[in-house]
């Protein structure tokens, strides 16, 4: 039995079939998720979301961020921003984490939000970066 999976961007549905497993970039670390998991919602953090069939990564594609709502025969993630590993540059991978750093040097430390958010867009820009220069 598997488990249904849908990825949805701002701009569209990305992915929507059935998989043996999901792994998820949760803010807590990565998640795995068979059929039968116990319903959740978690905060997603940069990363990677994989899909498994046999045991292997089938696919694998990087989210920015959001949410992934979890119920024991589906799982939904709400991405900030979606692309396929495959799909990404590590060029513009590195050109988004240089101007993340700048713009996190630049910032008035004591503005809490603005530093957390900048510090996310710090992680995720990594996380893009680690994923394209994944084999």
């Amino acid at each position: 039995m598997p488990v249904d999976l849908e990825i949805v961007s701002p701009e569209k549905l990305l992915l929507a079939e059935p998989v043996e497993m999901v792994t998820l970039p949760a803010a807590e670390g990565e998640l795995g998720v068979l059929p039968g998991h116990a319903p959740m919602i978690v905060l997603l953090r940069g990363g990677t979301v994989r899909t498994w069939e046999g045991g292997k990564v089938v696919q694998s594609l990087y989210v920015s961020g959001g949410f992934a709502e979890i119920t024991g025969a589906k799982v939904t993630v709400l991405a900030n921003a979606a692309t396929p590993v495959a799909d990404l540059s590590r060029a513009e991978a590195e050109k988004k984490l240089a101007a993340a750093e700048s713009a996190y040097a630049a910032l008035d430390r004591n503005d809490m939000a603005a530093t957390l958010a900048a510090m996310d867009a710090i992680q995720a820009a990594r996380a893009m970066v680690e994923a394209a220069a994944a084999p």
